[in-house]
């Protein structure tokens, strides 16, 4: 786990970098300093010869003139001109510096936000798989209640597992240890028994729907089109409110297949689009949060679309709501 947590989602400015721009800095300070010294000193200088040659009469003595006071003007430009690269640098380097620290504190507190919220979703179910064996294991309880238990205890260590994978599958495709296995496959088949065998309650209910083209085909990496609809089905679950979840799967054009998730929740700001497939950001402070997640699942939809050479999008979903857009080239290989 700590491995995971020390990669980092930018680049940050190297250590001799940093280094080199305040060596710099004081270099062009006792350098404007001194062309300061040996200003006021040819100031003094060009005063007496002035004063020579103020006893020179006629064009000698206007020639002399005009050629001091080209030098003394061409002197003052040249300070004004190291003084004002002088303060850009010392402008860029603050800037520079600024925006690291911010890039910093950002990582942190989204690190921050994920240690919560994986304690959490660590936490709650063995807790709940906990309680339920002890229930098991010392009370006598009628059949009907203790099968209801143990499908209780089996959903929460499912969610574990899923959290565990999720976690290894950042890891090992950030990490470039996940070849892509990619078979032809029948992807409307694959996505409608996929979502009819793991969200059959929320279908029942009317809670989700599905509208697939039939026999869709390409070669595709199996389990990462499995995470992929996993992840984007249940970050609907968690934000998609009240209405009903639209799944879909179509052949667009240019021999692209696109998947979709439409939810009818509050949407996702313009603001924020592009920031939710980033490493552990979620929305909010986790101290106070509500919603279930840590942060990776849409990182990881995000790495394993790309890998198969899709992108991934989010618009927003008419009257109100939330689309992601998943389009994936069509392999026939």
């Amino acid at each position: 786990m700590s491995g995971f947590l020390q990669k980092k989602t930018f680049k940050a400015p190297k250590g001799a970098l940093i280094y080199l721009l305040g060596f710099y800095v004081l270099v062009q300070f006792a350098w404007w300093a001194y062309m300061l010294v040996n200003l006021n000193a040819e100031i003094y200088t060009l005063k007496r010869e002035m004063l020579v040659l103020s006893e020179l009469v006629g064009p000698e003595q206007l020639i002399q003139k005009a050629q001091l006071d080209e030098k003394l003007s061409l002197s003052i430009w040249m300070v004004l001109g190291e003084g004002a690269v002088f303060v850009f640098i010392l402008l860029l380097g603050f800037w520079a510096v600024r925006r690291s620290v911010a890039k910093q504190l950002d990582v942190a507190e989204q690190q921050k936000n994920f240690l919560l919220s994986i304690t959490h979703e660590l936490k709650s179910p063995l807790a709940a798989i906990k309680l339920q064996l002890q229930t098991l294991h010392t009370r006598n309880i009628p059949e009907e209640k203790r099968t209801q238990l143990y499908v209780r205890a089996l959903g929460d260590t499912n969610r574990l597992e899923s959290l565990v994978e999720n976690l290894l599958l950042v890891n090992r495709v950030e990490s470039g240890g996940l070849p892509l296995d990619r078979e032809k496959m029948n992807l409307s088949k694959f996505l409608k028994e996929l979502v009819e065998g793991t969200y059959a309650k929320q279908l029942e209910e009317k809670q989700l729907r599905l509208t697939i083209d039939s026999d869709i085909e390409s070669s595709i990496d199996k389990m990462a089109f499995h995470s992929i609809v996993i992840n984007l089905v249940d970050n609907a679950v968690k934000y998609g409110g009240s209405g009903a979840i639209t799944v879909k799967l179509n052949l667009a054009e240019k021999d692209e297949i696109e998947f979709s998730v439409l939810d009818n929740g509050e949407g996702i700001p313009n603001s924020e689009k592009k920031k939710i497939f980033e490493r552990f950001y979620r929305r909010g402070n986790e101290d106070v949060r509500q919603t279930k997640g840590t942060g990776i699942g849409l990182y990881l939809v995000r790495l394993l679309v790309e890998r198969h050479g899709g992108v991934i999008s989010v618009l927003d979903n008419k009257p109100n709501g939330a689309k992601f857009l998943v389009k994936l080239p069509r392999v026939d290989d």
